[in-house]
């Protein structure tokens, strides 16, 4: 375990409200490296990959820094303009 997953095990056990922070953080990261590893995989920049899903560049810029909390019903939309199965999943939770 590194030094950060130490102090971050310990902060969240002293805290419930860090450890929220923590996890919501930790899920738009995920999203913004998903959306942002799709985009790239397509070849598009974000003005034409936002034309092509219907959404402002802007929302694609604030996705893919993680400050956006997306919804399901956009990255459905996404999905669905980039021909992909969006798939939500729950995974037990690792100390």
């Amino acid at each position: 375990m590194s030094k950060i997953d130490e102090y971050i095990a310990k902060r969240s056990k002293q805290s419930a409200d860090f450890a929220r922070e923590y996890k919501e953080e930790s899920q738009k990261l995920q999203v913004a490296v998903e959306v942002r590893n799709l985009r790239e995989e397509l070849g598009m920049s974000q003005r034409k990959f936002a034309e092509l899903v219907g959404k402002p560049q802007s929302t694609i810029a604030r996705i893919e820094s993680g400050k956006m909390n997306v919804s399901i019903n956009v990255l459905n939309e996404i999905a669905v303009a980039t021909n992909q199965k969006l798939t939500v999943r729950f995974e037990p939770v690792t100390a």
